[in-house]
């Protein structure tokens, strides 16, 4: 290539503009790299242990307490208890209409709340009651659960009369009588059937029966059994799916101990990862349609929580023999590796998980981090090596808890694109219902692990070890 030649006078010049230009460049592009620091402190390197002044980290950095994590957990429970009434008004006069005079108003519809009662996203967060509550024995996380099931269960009989006489009357659970996708039926199905593993006695079985039917039977496939969509394009593949079925079917095998639910179960996890796990980055692309032959890999954070969740449900309940159980397994633990390699020095991960200049995102944060905790929990992976890495995510998820309980930083629902500034422009909104479950199962996994293991700081790192360490030097050898 020719450069230009430059007199004598012109190089000086040049130099000179040259290094104007690198003054300035350094204060808009600092020279250390990621977030190194200056540390200001007097003493130097002969009379000061430099390598252990504290950072400045963005978020809290070490091992959380349990007391912080259940002061957390509290939070978000006072928040949602006081904002998801279960109760039916008249949508007109908004007075509370009782169970036995539903025929006497024309349209009804529940209190209305910060929060649906009957979203798939409360299925997640009646699962993270129950979680709470059985890991911190505080019976009110649990209560949350029974209550506004037990409310569902003493409506329900009405409404499907009222359905049957008018089927074009206001019905409030029209969504759990007649599902249209697996949105209305896997996540609350699969709650409502812990529930009753956990001791609730009133009636479910109707619910939980038409919702599997809806499941099993009545939603699109594929030719070979795959679930699948007609939307946004025929023959989709929604990895959001694996989570709005399989671990209905995985709770409906145990309940009822039909190996059929089981079988469907673990045959969508593998015919979804056969298409749509990316093994050179050990994630999940959100979408696939049969009709392409180029498939774009966009690895949305909350779809990629659906599916590491997915597996971690599946595995939970699955006897340890189950043909494809293996296979299962090993794809979580890719998953994990996967993931562990894009979480950012923040500990939240970022929107598209291996786009660093997408927003991070808080929702996705919390799946990962009650997935691979509780995976550290069962032995499926490394304490040691993962530990770590749920500590720092959970430290960030703590901060976006606000004073109110709310939860920010969540992405709104998001359908599938193939571009990259659908997902980077997408809103986020602590009214969106997707974070509450999500950073509940956290907590409460978290207080698990803090509770099994042996987490200690080891010059000024976050260290798990499989036995208790008793000293309180700042840097020790593990005898």
């Amino acid at each position: 290539m020719l450069l230009p030649k430059f007199t004598t006078k012109e190089k000086s010049a040049s130099n000179k503009h040259f290094i104007y230009f690198i003054i300035f460049a350094s204060f808009l592009f600092p020279f250390s790299q990621g977030y190194a620091q200056y540390t200001q402190k007097s003493g130097t390197d002969s009379d000061t242990p430099l390598h252990l002044l504290k950072p400045k980290y963005d978020v809290p950095y070490g091992v959380p307490e349990k007391q912080d994590v259940l002061n957390s957990l509290e939070k978000v429970y006072n928040y949602l208890n006081e904002t998801t009434p279960a109760e039916i008004v008249d949508a007109t006069t908004k007075e509370v209409v009782v169970i036995k005079d539903f025929s006497k108003h024309d349209k009804i519809a529940f209190k209305q709340g910060d929060f649906r009662l009957i979203s798939y996203e409360w299925g997640v967060t009646y699962a993270g009651m129950l979680l709470a509550g059985t890991v911190t024995g505080d019976k009110k996380f649990s209560d949350y659960t029974m209550d506004r099931i037990q409310f569902l269960s003493e409506i329900y009989p009405s409404m499907v009369a009222r359905d049957k006489e008018n089927p074009d009357a206001s019905n409030p659970i029209k969504s759990v009588i007649h599902p249209h996708a697996l949105d209305d039926a896997g996540a609350i199905c699969a709650a409502m059937i812990k529930a009753k593993g956990q001791g609730f006695s009133g009636e479910l079985d109707g619910m939980i029966n038409n919702y599997i039917d809806y499941i099993s039977n009545k939603q699109y496939r594929l030719k070979d059994g795959t679930l699948a969509r007609n939307r946004p394009m025929k023959n989709s593949l929604w990895l959001d799916d694996l989570f709005m079925s399989v671990p209905a079917l995985a709770q409906m095998g145990k309940y009822t101990k039909d190996n059929k639910y089981y079988d469907d179960a673990v045959k969508q996890v593998l015919q979804f990862s056969e298409r749509m796990f990316d093994t050179e980055k050990n994630l999940y692309m959100h979408a696939w349609i049969e009709s392409m032959e180029e498939h774009p890999k966009f690895h949305w954070g909350r779809a990629n929580g659906w599916a590491i969740m997915t597996m971690v449900e599946l595995l939970e309940v699955l006897p340890e023999d189950y043909k494809g159980r293996k296979e299962v397994l090993k794809l979580l633990q890719n998953h994990i590796k996967g993931l562990a390699s894009y979480q950012s020095a923040t500990g939240l991960w970022h929107q598209l998980i291996d786009k660093n200049d997408s927003f991070l995102e808080t929702s996705a944060t919390a799946i990962f981090t009650y997935a691979i905790a509780r995976s550290i929990n069962k032995g499926y992976v490394d304490a040691k090596a993962y530990g770590p890495v749920v500590c720092l995510a959970w430290n960030a998820i703590s901060t976006k808890i606000n004073n109110k309980g709310q939860v920010e930083g969540t992405c709104v629902g998001t359908g599938m694109g193939f571009d990259p500034a659908y997902y980077y422009y997408r809103p986020v909104n602590v009214y969106a219902a997707h974070g509450y479950g999500p950073v509940l199962l956290a907590g409460a996994e978290m207080i698990s692990l803090l509770e099994n293991n042996y987490p200690k700081m080891n010059d000024s790192a976050v260290m798990f070890y499989s036995h208790p360490i008793t000293t309180d030097a700042p840097i020790f050898k593990e005898e």
